[in-house]
């Protein structure tokens, strides 16, 4: 029993036992799985994309939302465009990366380079804007939680990331009850309404019919619903992203469940848009679209009103697991930009249940920063969430069509067709939102110039570092003829005598420092003769510190033995003494000196720093 508590930690209570490297196919993900796990933000869109595209007719008047079904029909075309496109980038990429990886093969690495820093941004936007959004429909059916909306989104960040560190399958099996849930509540919703509809079993409240004129219809209003109703396309990349998380066939199986996922969400944003027209939903402050709209369909009897309550409860869960897309695909994208250096190479180091959990932290750190930066809300999330989708899409459908062009010649445009369209409708998109929402999206642009500077000076210094590493044709290896020992005695133990019978076993010439302070002035003498009482033989120097400060007279005395070791050619090594307690935790009630010290010796060059560790027993 005590065994067993001894071995037992909190990371692994939290996170879970280590996995063998060789476990990794096993917990790989099924379709299943990854339509649970990698559908989650796409699917819970629905939830907001009919209501984007009304808000934005509504300015002009109620009649003008029949032009919400044409919207939808362009919206589809989009999507059907995407996903053809993400298929053919699955196949022909398919150790994943997406966008940034299609971008930097077949545009450059500059280009590359904005694709991955604009996705990088929007999976932290993804994970704050569901979060955000599953805080509001949690908070919606619980008033009395309104103050804590803020609160409520960064906990559900830190669920979220804890359960993505415990690994794929665990956070897919967490995953499959809100997710098909919402979809078994949502397809009940559309046969439902559908059913009520063409049994006229419910009333056509249209706010104007097919084909009305709309005085003050213009095109701009047209083309900026259509932007906001394509905010129902993000997370279409994600699969592209994550097909090394695939069971194998790995690319076979990736595109299946793309192929479904898409069905699924064309489905249900068709059949929400037509039901939400032909009951004439129109937005309010108090009830969303997708709320009035199932309200509708369900308000039939007391069982109906059962089915209205269940719906909301799965929305709420979607939006609240919908972050869990880019907690999918950030650290897969983090592993492609640090595989080319341009991200620490701890993106690509894998944690103890295989997932890269390096990302996974990162993620979930620069999340709960952009829910502080905008108070957690919604709204002021989702123009920026659109940007930093839609740059990606538009360069990577753009890149494709490079590809079919260097690969098939003049005939490209049979490959091409679906990503020339998708590039088309997304830099229009893209075109618009620079247009007419500037004033929301301006961050980006601040934003994405300091990440490429940051990507390109991490490229440079792994570079210069391969450059100073690499092997001349012609080696020098200089022979030292010695080695100066530096121990650090602040008291005569046997911390201290363990230091000092090692540093005698490899130096040629052993010295003892020990700083003086104010403080520890009178006991300096004591320690001094204590010293020379068991050895004689070895030079003691004592350092004088006029500021209590131990480590910076200890660096200066290091740097002056270096230089008169060097002109004897000696190496120089400085030993730190340290006790190790008989319990971990136990570490807190002693003083990190030696950790300070070893830090800033590190930086000197030509010295080598080395640790005496005393372990206590007791």
């Amino acid at each position: 029993m005590e065994q067993s508590l001894k071995k037992l930690n909190v990371k692994q209570i939290l996170v879970g036992k280590p996995l063998k490297s060789t476990d990794d196919d096993s917990h790989l993900l099924t379709r299943f799985q990854a339509l649970a796990m990698l559908s989650s933000d796409a699917l819970s869109s629905i939830a907001y994309g009919t209501e984007q595209i009304v808000t934005v007719l509504l300015t002009l008047s109620a009649a003008a939302i029949w032009y919400s079904l044409p919207i939808a029909a362009l919206v589809l075309v989009l999507l059907s465009a995407l996903t053809l496109s993400y298929r053919q980038i699955i196949h022909a990429y398919p150790h994943g990366g997406g966008a940034y990886v299609v971008s930097t093969e077949n545009l450059g690495n500059n280009v590359g380079l904005i694709a991955g820093g604009s996705l990088l941004v929007d999976y932290m936007l993804t994970v704050a804007v569901s979060v955000s959004a599953g805080a509001d429909a949690i908070t919606s059916a619980l008033p009395a939680l309104h103050p804590y909306n803020l609160l409520i989104s960064i906990v559900l960040v830190l669920l979220l990331m804890l359960m993505n560190l415990r690994g794929l399958r665990e956070s897919a099996g967490f995953l499959l009850v809100p997710v098909y849930t919402f979809v078994g509540a949502t397809v009940l919703l559309l046969i439902v309404g559908m059913f009520r509809v063409v049994t006229g079993d419910i009333s056509y409240n249209a706010t104007s019919h097919i084909g009305t004129a709309v005085p003050g219809i213009s095109i701009i209003l047209l083309l900026k619903a259509f932007s906001s109703g394509s905010a129902s396309l993000t997370g279409v990349e994600a699969i592209s992203n994550a097909v090394p998380f695939f069971k194998k066939p790995k690319a076979h199986n990736a595109a299946g469940t793309l192929a479904l996922m898409a069905i699924i969400l064309g489905v249900f944003f068709t059949g929400i848009t037509f039901l939400n027209f032909y009951t004439g939903v129109v937005p309010n402050a108090h009830s969303t679209v997708l709320s009035q709209v199932a309200h509708n369909i369900f308000d039939f009897n007391g069982v109906g009103r059962i089915f209205y309550y269940i719906f909301q409860f799965s929305t709420a869960m979607i939006l609240a697991v919908a972050a869990n897309t880019g907690f999918s695909a950030f650290p897969m994208l983090s592993y492609n930009l640090a595989k080319n250096k341009y991200m620490p190479h701890m993106y690509m180091e894998k944690g103890d249940r295989l997932g890269y959990s390096n990302g996974i932290i990162s993620l979930a750190a620069g999340a709960v920063v952009l829910l502080l930066i905008f108070n957690g809300s919604t709204a002021r999330l989702i123009p920026l969430y659109s940007i930093g989708v839609f740059v990606p899409f538009a360069l990577s459908q753009t890149g494709m069509v490079v590809k079919w062009h260097r690969e098939a010649g003049k005939k490209f445009w049979r490959r091409a067709i679906s990503n020339i369209i998708g590039a088309t409708i997304s830099a229009i998109i893209v075109l618009i939102l620079l247009i007419f929402r500037l004033a929301d999206i301006w961050p980006f642009f601040v934003v994405m110039p300091i990440l490429l500077a940051i990507f390109y000076a991490i490229k440079r210094h792994y570079t210069e570092v391969a450059h100073q590493l690499r092997l001349e044709d012609k080696i020098v290896d200089h022979v030292f003829t010695g080695n100066t020992v530096i121990v650090l005695v602040g008291n005569m133990t046997n911390v201290a005598v363990g230091a000092m019978s090692y540093a005698k076993s490899i130096g040629s010439e052993v010295i003892a420092v020990h700083v003086s302070t104010k403080e520890t002035g009178h006991k300096d003498r004591e320690v001094e003769a204590e010293f020379k009482k068991i050895y004689p033989d070895i030079r003691f120097s004592i350092v004088e510190s006029s500021y209590r400060d131990i480590v910076k007279p200890v660096v200066r005395y290091v740097d002056l033995i270096s230089k008169l070791a060097g002109k004897k050619n000696n190496t120089v090594t400085v030993i730190v003494p340290q006790f190790v307690p008989k319990r971990s935790w136990q570490n807190i009630l002693h003083n990190q000196m030696s950790v300070r010290m070893r830090y800033y010796l590190s930086w000197r060059d030509n010295v080598v720093v080395s640790s005496y560790s005393y372990h206590l027993k007791k």
